[in-house]
C-alpha cells in the first residue's frame, strides 16, 4: 500500500475563455466526492431497507489563498466561471501531475464563489463545482 502526502496535489480548471489555469500553488484544499443515489426498493415485511444503485455524482469543491492577479489569479478566473455559459474542464491530480499519476478529468459547473477576509488571516476563497455532463475521466498524466 502506497500512501500520498496531500501537499502535492495538483487542480486546474478551464477560465471563462476556455484556458487552462492551473491554480495548484493557490488551494490548500480539494475536495472531490462522487456518490450514487440507491433508489428504495423496500417493501413489506423486510427488516431492513433495500436498494439499487441509480445516478452517479461528482460535485468538487476547492478552498485557498485569494489573489486577484489578472488572467491567472483565483479571484478572476473563479468570478468568471459564475457566469459562464459553458463548462470548464476540471483536472484534478491527488498524487500530483507526474507522468503515470492518476488524473481525474471532467467538464464541470462553476455552482459557487466566495472570497472570505478576517483580521485574523489573509484572505481566502471558496469555490464550488457540479459536473456537467454524463462523463469522469479517470486516468494518468
Amino acid at each position: 500500500m502506497a500512501f500520498v502526502h496531500g501537499k502535492g496535489s495538483y487542480f486546474s480548471v478551464d477560465d471563462a475563455s476556455g484556458t487552462e489555469r492551473n491554480l495548484t500553488t493557490y488551494l490548500t484544499e480539494v475536495s472531490f466526492p462522487r456518490d450514487v443515489d440507491i433508489a428504495d426498493t423496500s417493501v413489506f415485511g423486510n427488516t431492513y431497507k433495500t436498494g439499487i444503485p441509480g445516478l452517479a455524482g461528482v460535485t468538487c469543491s476547492i478552498s485557498g489563498k485569494y489573489d486577484s492577479t489578472a488572467t491567472s489569479g483565483p479571484d478572476v478566473v473563479l468570478s468568471g466561471l459564475l457566469t459562464a455559459t459553458s463548462t470548464s474542464t476540471i483536472k484534478y491530480g491527488p498524487e500530483g501531475s507526474s507522468s503515470g499519476k492518476v488524473r481525474y478529468t471532467g467538464e464541470f459547473w462553476c455552482t459557487s464563489y466566495q472570497v472570505t477576509g478576517s483580521i485574523g488571516d489573509v484572505v481566502s476563497f471558496t469555490a464550488a463545482f457540479t459536473l456537467a455532463t454524463n462523463a469522469l475521466t479517470k486516468d494518468t498524466f
